[in-house]
């Protein structure tokens, strides 16, 4: 284990519910991901960390879900994105092949977050532990619900995630009576269909 991905296990403690990744996975992405990513995906596989929080994914398994998102925006002109990352209530953590982490996507709000900037391959190897190292347990929290979450509705497995019923875009209310655990490919689906993504304020517009 490289001493970047010792440092996020110390942060976040061990994987829950470990997948290995499949060699043609591997192959399918060794010219959409950076060889560092996908070496970790070898020695990692996907797996869930920080009892669930922070989820590293298949990123073939949210193509749908990136699609919905990015529809009726520009941000596909701008590069080609691939989910790597989501925490446990819907943060989505888009890869460009070209930017590298310069798009994040906070679904309960239809916000994001994208960053104007560009890496040669050599670079995006680099970008990739840079992520990794940033990562935080606290910031992939929703208002300090995940362990009452957790304690209420039961850990999460690798495919599932928290969702508020109703909808915060929706009315709904951020408390923990109205979570469920639900599934995250159907749950982030159905967010991106409510409203149209804007950026934050202090974010960067793709041009």
């Amino acid at each position: 284990m490289d001493k970047i991905f010792s440092r996020f296990i110390e942060n976040f403690g061990p994987a829950i519910d470990h997948r290995e990744v499949p060699t043609l996975t591997i192959e399918r992405y060794k010219d959409k991901l950076p060889p560092k990513l996908l070496e970790y995906w070898s020695e990692h596989g996907w797996a869930g960390y920080g009892n669930g929080i922070f989820w590293l994914v298949n990123p073939q398994e949210y193509d749908a879900v990136v699609s919905y998102w990015l529809e009726n925006t520009n941000l596909s002109s701008h590069d080609t994105y691939h989910l790597i990352a989501r925490s446990a209530f819907g943060d989505l953590y888009l890869w460009g092949e070209n930017t590298g982490f310069s798009l994040k996507i906070t679904s309960v709000a239809s916000r994001f977050v994208f960053h104007n900037k560009h890496f040669t391959k050599e670079q995006l190897n680099t970008e990739i532990q840079g992520f990794i190292l940033s990562r935080k347990v606290d910031s992939n929290d929703f208002n300090d619900l995940f362990e009452s979450a957790r304690e209420k509705l039961g850990n999460l497995n690798h495919d599932e995630m928290y969702g508020f019923f109703p909808a915060l875009m929706l009315g709904g209310s951020d408390s923990l009576e109205h979570l469920k655990k639900v599934s995250a490919v159907e749950h982030l689906v159905f967010l991106a269909q409510l409203t149209d993504l804007e950026p934050y304020p202090f974010s960067a517009r793709p041009a």
